[in-house]
C-alpha cells in the first residue's frame, strides 16, 4: 500500500450493512489494532456465570412474576465529554425506582466501557463514579478499547478483569468514594444464565471487525447447542455483524462466526445485541425461508461522539439482506429489555439533548422467545 499525505480510510458506502463483506482487507492504518491474548480464565469450560451469584433469590422472583427485565447497551465510556454518559446514567438510575413489574434487575453492558484503552486509573472516571447510584448487578462483554493497550507498560483488559473478573468479592480502592464490589465472571466470554434467557456473551478482540481464535469458535458452538430449549438465546457481542454507519461498518467476520454456530448447531438466537457504532439501529435479516432474526446496534450509551447513519431507515441492503427497521444517530441512550416465557420485547429510551425539554419518541419492539432451529436441511447465511 503506497501511503500518501493526508490520506485516511474510505467511508463507508451508503445503503449496506458491510464495508467490505467476506473480505477484511489489511491496512497500516489499523497496525495498532492486532489481536491480544486472553487473561487466563478464573472459571472452568464452558464459563457459564449463574445470575443468582449476584441476584440471591431472582430465581424465584422471576417465576413469581413472570418475566426478567435488564438494561443493555455498551460504549459508555465518557472520555472527554462526560455529560452524555451521566445523562444516561441518571435516566437508568430512575429506572431502578419504577415498580417491581417495570424494573430492570441488572445492566448487560456490551463492551467499551472505559476509553482509550481501558485503563486502570480511568475506572473511577469513566465506570464507578458515573454509576455511583446504579444499585443493580453490572455485568459486562469487553470491547475493543477495553482491550488495547496504550503500550507494553499495559497488559491486555487489566482493568476490565480487575473488576470483572476477580475471585474474592472485594472493593477495588480504585472506586475511591464510589465503591461497588467486584464482579467474578469465569471469563472474557462466558454464558449468562438468567431465568427465561439464556445470554452467550463473547469477546471479539481489538481488531477492526472483530476476530475470534478457533478455541472461542468451539465454545461458541457448544453453548448454542447445549444452549437449554426452555428459555430463550440471546447472543452478545461488541462489533456489529450488520451496520448502517458512515464510521465502522458491520463485520462479515463476525456474520462467519455465528453462522457457523448456528449450522453446526442447527439453533438460532432469539436476538443479536451488539455495539461498538455510536448510534442505536434495530436490523432485520432473514436467516432462511421462515426465521427473521433481529440484530441491535446499540453502542449510544455515554461516549462523546455519535456516529451517523449512511443510509435512512427502510434501507434494504442489497449485499446482505439485512434491513434497517428503526434507527437513531442523533441521541444518546439505553435499551430496555424483558424476557418472558412468549416474547423478549425492548424498548429504547433516548435522553433530551442540549436544548431539548423533552426525549424524543423511543422505539419499541417484540421478538418471539420459544427456541428456534432450523428446518432439516436448511442452511443458515449472514
Amino acid at each position: 500500500m503506497i501511503l500518501t499525505p493526508g490520506f485516511v480510510p474510505f467511508r463507508k458506502r451508503a445503503g449496506h450493512s458491510q464495508a467490505n463483506p467476506r473480505i477484511h482487507p489489511l491496512s497500516v492504518l489499523m497496525q495498532t489494532q492486532r489481536f491480544e491474548p486472553l487473561p487466563l480464565p478464573l472459571g472452568e469450560p464452558p464459563y457459564h456465570y449463574d445470575l443468582e451469584t449476584s441476584l440471591p433469590g431472582i430465581g424465584a422472583s422471576s417465576t413469581e412474576l413472570g418475566k426478567i427485565i435488564f438494561h443493555v447497551v455498551g460504549d459508555t465510556g465518557g472520555v472527554k465529554n462526560p455529560d452524555h454518559q451521566l445523562a444516561v446514567a441518571a435516566a437508568m438510575v430512575d429506572d431502578l425506582s419504577l415498580s417491581t413489574d417495570r424494573r430492570p434487575v441488572f445492566f448487560f453492558h456490551i463492551g467499551d466501557v472505559v476509553y482509550f484503552n481501558g485503563q486502570i486509573q480511568d475506572y473511577y472516571d469513566q465506570f464507578y463514579e458515573p454509576y455511583t447510584n446504579y444499585t443493580a448487578p453490572i455485568i459486562s462483554i469487553p470491547g475493543n478499547h477495553d482491550g488495547d493497550p496504550i503500550n507494553a507498560s499495559q497488559t491486555s483488559l487489566d482493568g476490565w478483569v480487575a473488576y470483572f473478573m476477580q475471585a474474592t468479592p472485594h472493593v477495588d480502592p480504585n472506586s475511591r468514594d464510589a465503591p461497588r464490589v467486584t464482579m467474578s465472571l469465569p471469563n472474557v466470554y462466558f454464558t449468562l444464565n438468567c431465568p427465561f434467557v439464556t445470554i452467550v456473551g463473547m469477546y471479539t478482540n481489538v481488531p477492526e471487525g472483530g476476530s475470534i481464535d478457533s478455541v472461542q469458535q468451539q465454545w461458541l458452538t457448544n453453548e448454542f447447542a447445549t444452549a437449554p430449549a426452555d428459555k430463550a438465546l440471546i447472543v452478545a457481542l461488541h462489533h456489529p455483524i450488520y451496520s448502517f454507519d458512515d464510521f465502522h461498518s458491520g463485520s462479515a467476520r463476525m456474520a462467519t462466526a455465528v453462522q457457523l454456530a448456528i449450522n453446526d448447531s442447527k439453533r438460532l438466537p432469539n436476538l443479536v445485541m451488539t455495539a461498538h457504532v455510536h448510534n442505536y439501529q434495530r436490523i432485520e435479516r432473514a436467516v432462511s425461508d421462515t426465521i427473521t432474526l433481529p440484530f441491535l446496534v446499540a453502542g449510544h450509551g455515554g461516549y462523546y461522539n455519535l456516529h451517523k447513519l449512511n443510509s435512512s431507515v427502510g434501507t434494504t441492503d442489497s449485499s446482505t439482506g439485512a434491513h434497517l427497521v428503526a434507527a437513531d444517530d442523533r441521541h444518546w441512550g439505553y435499551t430496555t429489555l424483558t424476557a418472558d416465557a412468549n416474547n423478549i420485547s425492548g424498548t429504547m429510551t433516548t435522553v433530551p439533548n442540549a436544548g431539548e425539554t423533552t426525549a424524543p419518541p423511543t422505539d419499541s419492539f417484540s421478538y418471539p422467545a420459544a427456541a428456534q432451529y432450523l428446518p432439516d436441511g436448511a442452511v443458515a447465511t449472514l
